[in-house]
């Protein structure tokens, strides 16, 4: 099974002999299912060409911090959020050196600087250059920092000499890339996620949903599949390939998204609430299309859908209940609202007017609202990757859950 499967790998090449190696490094991470894209140093051009890269990784190869072809569309901001992992393989020591000092002087270094997401260096340089007390000091520094190192092997180095500084080999690094979106915070756990939006017939053809994509739900099914925990997926129609290891329910109203809820909460430990469920159904569907009339106006007759979240919260040993309110106007305060009136221990609010972070975008931008002892405490996110996000989620959920 691809290990790397929907994650967004972006791989920082800087100007050392071992650069070579990271031609065959994007090749073994597509083979692991994660999506490639390329930044280069100057220096690391002068060891292989960026075309070489953009032909194995299918993607353009970025390589100015300033463009002004690029930086509307894909900019060091854009590229650092759209990386789930920020890899650099290799990373020189004056790489290393000038990350350690935080500099942004050019477009890798300020991708460093600007990702939400893990950082992994993987060093590679004569072997007395990585011995030498300000490479292992710079190194230790970033590690302290949550920058994630890769050691270097021990071997002949181009040079001819012998000793630490060979960059680790390309299988080992995909292995420890992969180990890092998984973890056992939530291991042995059932989650129960909705997703997508839920479909109201009003006749054979015709029928009342909304704008949801589906795209946060799936990301936390992802996230929680990533921490361990065993995922019920129940989705309203979305366009998205389910992640594997879900048991995926596919349903189309809210009706049905209620029965299989019911149905698999039993053993739930989690449940999360992401899914847009329509809030009314019309109180008869025709058996035939609606035809037109005289009339310039068709009235519909809605009844309320039950309240699936508050359903859950109700139960009497109901699991952590987290919903999502999406709204339009006074965001923070009905997401207040809703966490106290359905009794829920989470709830993440977002602005749905904002089509940057809306229903079919890949990024979100929320204020998490978390119920416990002392009240309630509200945590703003940046605006980040809706898989970024998610993982940030199911780690808050689970830290919550480990102190209940």
């Amino acid at each position: 099974m691809n290990r790397l499967t929907n994650k967004r790998v972006l791989l920082g090449v800087t100007g050392g002999i071992a650069a070579y190696k990271s031609a065959d490094l994007v090749r073994r991470l597509q083979d692991d299912g994660a999506d490639v894209r390329v930044v280069m140093t100057r220096s690391a051009q002068e060891f292989i060409t960026p075309l070489t890269m953009q032909a194995l990784s299918n993607h353009p190869v970025h390589l100015d911090l300033l463009d002004t072809e690029t930086e509307s569309v894909m900019g060091h901001i854009e590229l650092a959020r759209w990386a789930d992992v920020v890899l650099v393989a290799p990373a020189t020591a004056d790489f290393i050196a000038r990350l350690t000092a935080g500099h942004g002087d050019d477009l890798l270094t300020t991708i460093c600087l600007a990702a939400e997401c893990g950082v992994i260096i993987a060093p590679a340089m004569n072997q007395a250059m990585w011995a030498k007390p300000s490479t292992q000091q710079n190194t230790q520094l970033l590690k302290q920092r949550g920058v994630s190192l890769l050691e270097p092997d021990v071997g002949l180095q181009a040079c001819g000499e012998t000793g630490a500084g060979r960059l680790m080999d390309v299988p080992e690094i995909v292995t420890a890339l992969a180990s890092q979106f998984r973890t056992a915070s939530l291991a042995g756990c059932h989650v129960v996620i909705t997703a997508g939006p839920t479909r109201e017939a009003i006749d054979p053809v015709r029928y009342i949903s909304n704008h949801s994509s589906g795209k946060q739900g799936y990301a936390l099914a992802l996230a929680a599949i990533e921490a361990g925990a065993r995922v019920t997926l129940i989705s309203g129609p979305t366009n998205i390939n389910a992640p594997d290891r879900a048991t995926v329910v596919a349903v189309q109203s809210a009706d049905e998204m209620l029965k299989a809820v019911m149905s698999s909460i039993s053993d739930a430990d989690i449940f999360i609430g992401v899914a847009a469920v329509a809030d009314y159904k019309p109180v008869s569907v025709e058996n035939q299309k609606i035809k037109k009339s005289g009339a310039s106006t068709l009235t519909l007759d809605l009844v309320q859908n039950q309240d699936i979240l508050k359903t859950v919260a109700s139960l009497e040993n109901s699991p952590f209940t987290v919903g999502f309110a999406a709204e339009t106007e006074n965001v923070i305060e009905y997401a207040r609202t809703k966490l106290t009136a359905k009794n829920l221990d989470m709830i993440i609010a977002n602005n749905v007017a904002d089509t940057s972070i809306g229903f079919n975008s890949d990024h979100n931008e929320t204020t998490i609202i978390t119920r416990n002892l002392s009240g309630t405490t509200e945590a703003q996110q940046p605006k980040m990757s809706k898989e970024n996000l998610s993982r940030k989620l199911i780690e808050l959920i689970a830290e919550q859950i480990a102190e209940a």
